[in-house]
């Protein structure tokens, strides 16, 4: 035994088996280790006192729909967190991996950690996949891999796997002027007001400030009403799309150079801005501008818009190029330190 098995047996740890009993799920334990100090299993192993013990686990990581029992978080000896995380291909867990991984390297500095989701087979390999990944500063095929030949029932769904990829193209973390980043989390806001009928408070991000507003650095390319000459949305604002496409988030060419890409303009996709009224409480409805309230366009979060051009969009949020001028002019800002 151990001196660390003997301090989990001191501790009155191996008292909680028969509590824990009644509580395990049906079928095996069943974990890996994938290396030093870190372990990739299923529900069962998480809720297995015997597997703890024996694999000195001082850290337990959490990927699933409902936390551990108490009879586990309440173990003094083991550091819990839970991630609260359904195995859709349309779950957001990419924003996820920047607190996953100070947890698995805290766990594997100060013992043993285990990750985990119901089966350990999605949600947490894409976890430790991601870990992997920014620790080692390797490619998502070579910690798939090396994940794999550990634990052959590895396998992120397909919407964990795009992310991953677009993970590796930011460079493990999480570049929120990435083209294709704010069309993933654009689309991951669009199913979530799919469901509840508004924009819930942990999408807010996708909301843009009024460019109109002044700013430090503000964009010399922007748009105007053609009316009352606002500025209703800058360059930045907009959202590319290239002809008879149905653009992807999943699509790593919009995290490269977009003048190489074919873009059409018969219609201005952008971004859903904070002046445009009940864009986080409505499904739809119409883009008016701000100052004269002339109509310039429309959103849907859930129909889309389907540009004459062939590209079917969605969500979309659309100005009508005849209801609004380009301009490289933006009146001189003036900052109060």
């Amino acid at each position: 035994m151990t001196s660390q098995v003997k301090h989990y047996h001191n501790n009155g740890l191996i008292n909680a088996l028969e509590r824990l009993d009644e509580d395990l799920d049906a079928g095996p334990t069943n974990f890996n280790k994938i290396e030093e100090g870190l372990f990739l299993g299923n529900l069962t192993a998480a809720k297995d006192v015997h597997t703890l013990v024996s694999n000195a686990i001082s850290h337990i990581l959490t990927v699933d729909s409902c936390p551990l029992p108490k009879t586990i978080t309440d173990l003094k000896e083991i550091k819990n967190k839970f991630m609260q995380v359904t195995d859709i291909p349309q779950e957001d867990l990419l924003s996820y991996f920047s607190t996953s991984y100070d947890f698995i390297k805290e766990g594997q500095e100060k013992g043993n950690v285990l990750v985990h989701c119901y089966y350990g087979v999605s949600r947490s390999a894409s976890v430790v996949i991601a870990y992997l990944m920014k620790k080692h500063q390797i490619s998502f095929d070579e910690s798939f891999k090396r994940v794999k030949s550990c634990r052959r029932f590895a396998s992120p769904n397909k919407g964990f796997e795009a992310q991953l990829k677009l993970y590796e193209v930011m460079n493990f973390t999480i570049d929120k002027t990435n083209l294709q980043y704010r069309m993933f989390r654009l689309r991951h806001a669009a199913v979530k007001v799919r469901k509840v009928k508004i924009l819930p408070q942990d999408c807010m991000d996708v909301i843009k400030p009024d460019p109109s507003l002044t700013s430090v650095k503000p964009d010399p390319l922007v748009y105007k009403c053609r009316k009352c000459r606002r500025i209703v949305a800058s360059i930045s604002n907009i959202l590319p799309h290239s002809p008879s496409e149905k653009p992807s988030w999943k699509n790593v060419k919009w995290s490269g150079d977009l003048s190489n890409v074919d873009q059409c303009s018969q219609i201005h996709f952008i971004e859903p801005l904070n002046w445009i009224e009940n864009v986080s409480h409505a499904e739809e409805g119409k883009i008016n501008c701000p100052k004269c309230k002339s109509k310039l366009g429309s959103f849907s979060w859930i129909m889309g818009c389907k540009c004459p051009c062939g590209a079917e969009v969605t969500p979309a949020f659309y100005l009508v190029p005849s209801k609004v001028e380009f301009s490289n002019f933006v009146q001189n800002v003036q900052i109060t330190v």
